[in-house]
């Protein structure tokens, strides 16, 4: 083959290092060292070691020619995903802003981790990477490259394993009160982000029939003398995955009904933030795909 596309394909392979005939790129010529370089991209992206670039191929080979800054990035369905998100999730894992699993797709945890980060160099922190947010990170680039991940970043649930959770169960979500309602409401937002077939749906009222987890937030206690029901207050939860777990696998009968209790976590003087509610709605919708997912 011989034309536009073979160059094309010859140019990406020779930017991420691949060795190409300089006769075979001049003439755009899918010749014995372009099938060969092809067929090393194969093995390295985890692809048979074929020399021909098929679909599957192609989509691999696009996504590792993403430079960080080719494009701008935010949370989106579906998600961006390529080389340029996974170098963005490497320095944000590594400067301190966890955003889970290093698997090349834009989150609400990428998106969570992008906007702290945003907040802590003085950026307007709306989770969408631009060039000025580009320039912070290549500026740190001594700071984090080739560093690992801070612990935190290994308790995210990853992007593959929590849109396996949210495909599998049906979970209603509500909110007792405003702050509440806030919340739940950004719980189904990333769920619908993570994966358009999510079984997460916002309740008013009486979940839906067919649940398998029916959530209730709220920001203040159980009154005194409101009848036992399974409660979780998150402020003192250092380990929300089991906490869940235990709950939903204790429950007698389908749906597992959960109580999630804000108390100490929001306030209604002004100074709780719509960051404060995102990070509360990514924290709690993690605990529930990692308590689902094992």
């Amino acid at each position: 083959m011989q034309g536009p596309a073979v160059e094309d394909i010859q140019t990406r392979l020779i930017g991420l290092g691949y060795t190409i005939d300089e006769q075979e790129y001049t003439q755009k010529l899918y010749g014995d060292t372009t099938a060969r370089a092809v067929a090393s991209f194969r093995v390295t992206s985890g692809l048979d070691a074929l020399g021909d670039v098929d679909i599957i191929c192609w989509s691999a080979l696009v996504d590792a020619s993403y430079k960080l800054g080719d494009r701008t990035l935010y949370l989106r369905l579906p998600n961006f995903h390529g080389a340029d998100v996974v170098a963005l999730q490497q320095a944000l894992n590594a400067l301190g802003f966890g955003c889970g699993d290093v698997d090349g797709y834009f989150g609400p945890h990428t998106e969570n981790a992008l906007q702290q980060f945003q907040e802590n160099v003085g950026l307007f922190a709306d989770g969408m990477a631009f060039q000025d947010t580009f320039r912070y990170i290549d500026r740190l680039r001594h700071v984090w490259e080739g560093k690992p991940s801070v612990l935190e970043a290994e308790e995210r649930t990853g992007f593959a394993r929590a849109a396996n959770v949210l495909e599998h169960y049906r979970i209603a979500v509500s909110g007792q009160d405003a702050i509440a309602r806030n919340i739940a409401s950004r719980m189904w937002n990333i769920a619908s982000a993570t994966t358009e077939n999510s079984g997460m749906v916002l309740s008013e009222g009486e979940a839906p029939e067919g649940m398998d987890l029916v959530l209730e937030l709220a920001s203040d206690e159980l009154p005194e003398n409101a009848e036992p029901r399974p409660t979780l207050t998150l402020a003192q939860c250092n380990n929300l995955s089991k906490r869940i777990s235990t709950a939903f696998e204790a429950a007698a009968s389908k749906p597992a009904h959960l109580r999630i209790e804000l108390t100490g976590l929001t306030c209604y003087n002004g100074t709780f933030t719509s960051s404060d509610a995102q990070t509360l709605a990514v924290r709690i919708l993690d605990g529930v795909c990692a308590a689902l997912s094992d």
